[in-house]
């Protein structure tokens, strides 16, 4: 028997419902709950469904149906409708959609209360549709600013807010809390809110802020009386201009002692508690973030993993009550979700090469030397990110290539700064970095990609003895991505670099090879269930009850992992290729005539001596991207193609 050295093991962010969960069928959430389970996970998000229980709360407030059209997102930009980001995008949500969540929702909380979890419902943080001013003109409402429109488009933009001072906001937040458990019964005492996340206060006077936080959490504990108060801890990070000590204090200390939890969401790049001193005794859960967007990228800091929990936890006055994962979005980079899960039971630092060799051993079903030799490197180079930057994946694939190569100086590509290895793996090898600062866009590359090479050949070797493994494909054909897009990195400044040299025959060699490489990552790709585009449309189109639905979520489906948000005719969506994705299909149809169209635009200035048409350019993919987010071609949900031979075969074209 482990005792658990912390009480709770937290689950979700606030997104992931988006990101990843958003056409989720029970099926696939008994899945989920499941290996939450298997992972001692007891402090789980439970946010689906939550429309439908504001639908009725709102109407008890005289709103109607159809003003709670523009108030809601559509069903893959429903986060951000919530934290008052947006509202009607990908909207409106017809009654069947609130009707089949609210059902799911009550399937979820069933199970999650069968395993022993407590789930964390949602709570009124103030957003508030506009129609609510109407009824209330006195009541203090304040439209917020644009987030993220490329014309500041009131249609989309600038939501309302009902400051918590106004004897409304508790009213309100009452109203939710009683209604919730009206529906669900009494599954749990913990709620969430985040009225402050990227939305700063009005005034940073400690007495104000105090009495925000105080009606936040009366607002709660009047719908439920034992209410505890969950916060993301992310805007201390986000906006610590603001929340300077005095602030934080005035806000963690607002609400009785033992009545506030803090995630400390970003602990295993920044965290928060080491220079909050324990976030001013208020307790709270150490969080891996990791990723945002549920880009896919092989990424992690094993080492910080594997001692930040522990380190904190016997930290002098420590006020840490749990462990969390908090990824943006999921379905990546098993070994760190596994390694984390780990640490909810675990007293002690691991010593992670050990503990890597026992994770190929259990993951593969055998021990085997190449990839315990693999899995070495890999620790040291890509799970071993520690320049602090938050990784998005900005690989020049999956990137959309929105500058003119001729107004950057040819210095700045391919600047980079060695450093050595922090052990040694073979004589005149070392680590390259990228420096930051160049004008040009630059892709984030923390280790030698010649070392992660010298991985993967490990890996083909181990093949012939593991080519029957799922876990071992997965992870196959995931590396062999990775080293292929970084290389196709390489291979697009090279090309933006024979441009910029007037070198048209050079030009023309590694536009074609970069062509050739997206051509060759999406066979790849297409060899596991786990890389197809097709899954994501699929399992949306498939919550739809009438063809109009269908392609609404369709249409949502596509554009959350293209173009995100709005755009005009020449400017392209402020959050384009934010939630990317490394999918067959994606790839082929959509980022491959992206980077063909973008160089046919750089030979034509070139060949006639011409400014490069930048504006032209933006034009024609705008107009493809969203006739692309509109259309209803159909994708295979089904692997084909045998992943071993393929990597094989690709690994020999580039790296023999």
């Amino acid at each position: 028997m482990i005792q658990r050295p912390v009480p709770w093991n937290y689950y979700q962010n606030v997104v992931t419902s988006s990101y990843s969960y958003v056409w989720w069928n029970w099926s696939r959430w008994e899945k989920e709950i499941d290996w939450m389970a298997l992972q001692g996970v007891n402090l789980p998000l439970a946010f689906t469904g939550q429309e439908a229980i504001w639908q009725k709360v709102f109407m008890d407030f005289n709103i109607s149906k159809d003003e709670l059209n523009d108030f809601f997102g559509g069903p893959a930009f429903l986060a951000w409708a919530r934290m008052g980001n947006l509202h009607g995008w990908g909207g409106p949500l017809s009654q069947n959609w609130l009707d089949q969540q609210l059902n799911l929702q009550k399937q979820i909380l069933s199970r999650m209360s069968e395993l022993g979890m407590v789930p964390v419902l949602p709570s009124f943080s103030g957003n508030v549709p506009e129609a609510l001013k109407k009824i209330h003109p006195s009541a203090n409402i304040t439209r917020l600013g644009d987030w993220n429109t490329v014309d500041g488009n009131p249609k989309w933009c600038c939501t309302y807010l009902l400051d918590p001072s106004d004897p409304l906001f508790v009213e309100i937040g009452e109203a939710f809390v009683r209604k919730q458990i009206k529906e669900y019964g009494d599954v749990t005492d913990i709620y969430n809110c985040d009225t402050f996340n990227e939305n700063s206060p009005p005034s940073n006077d400690t007495t104000y802020i105090s009495m925000l936080g105080a009606a936040v959490y009366t607002a709660m504990s009047q719908g439920d009386k034992d209410a505890v108060w969950l916060m993301q801890g992310w805007l201390f990070y986000s906006d610590s201009a603001f929340w300077k000590p005095p602030q934080m204090k005035a806000l963690l200390h607002s609400v009785p002692v033992g009545k506030m939890i803090v995630l400390d969401l970003f602990a295993d790049v920044k965290p928060i508690w080491e220079t909050s001193a324990q976030f001013y005794g208020t307790p709270y859960v150490w969080c891996l973030l990791h990723n945002f967007g549920g880009n896919i990228e092989m990424y992690g800091i094993l080492d910080a993993i594997s001692s930040g929990p522990v380190d904190a936890r016997t930290s002098d006055n420590s006020t840490m009550v749990g462990v969390g994962m908090c990824m943006e979005g999921i379905e990546h980079n098993p070994v760190v979700y596994e390694l984390m899960s780990e640490m909810a039971f675990r007293s002690k630092k691991v010593l992670v090469a050990e503990w890597l060799k026992a994770y190929s051993r259990r993951r593969y079903g055998k021990t085997v030397d190449q990839v315990e030799a693999a899995w070495e490197i890999l620790y040291h180079t890509i799970y071993n990110c520690t320049d602090g930057i938050a990784d998005h994946n900005t690989d020049f694939i999956v990137k959309l290539p929105d500058w003119d190569p001729s107004t950057i100086s040819a210095s700045s590509f391919g600047k980079q700064e060695k450093m050595l290895l922090p052990f040694h793996l073979s004589p005149g090898r070392r680590f390259l970095f990228q420096v930051t600062g160049s004008k040009f866009p630059q892709a984030h590359l923390w280790y030698s990609t010649n070392f992660v090479v010298d991985a993967l050949e490990l890996f083909l070797h181990a093949g012939n003895y593991l080519k029957e493994s799922l876990p071992f494909r997965y992870d196959l054909v995931d590396l062999t991505r990775q080293v292929l897009s970084k290389l196709a990195n390489k291979v697009y400044v090279d090309a933006v670099t024979a441009y910029q040299q007037k070198d048209a025959k050079a030009l023309h060699f590694h536009s074609k090879k970069f062509l050739q490489l997206i051509k060759d990552i999406d066979l790849l790709l297409a060899c596991d269930d786990n890389f197809l585009l097709g899954t994501w449309l699929e399992s949306a189109k498939a919550l739809a009850a009438t063809p109009s639905e269908m392609r609404q979520y369709e249409w949502n489906a596509r554009t959350q992992v293209t173009m995100w948000y709005d755009t005009n005719r020449t400017v392209q969506s402020k959050l384009h290729d934010y939630a990317n994705k490394f999918w067959s299909g994606l790839l082929e149809d959509y980022y491959l005539p992206r980077a063909s169209s973008y160089f046919s635009y750089l030979t034509k200035s070139l060949r006639k001596n011409e400014k490069f048409e930048l504006e032209e350019w933006r034009k024609e993919w705008i107009s493809y991207s969203n006739k692309w987010q509109s259309e209803t071609q159909i994708y295979t949900v089904k692997a084909k193609g045998d992943a071993l031979e393929i990597a094989k075969t690709l690994y020999k074209n580039y790296f023999g």
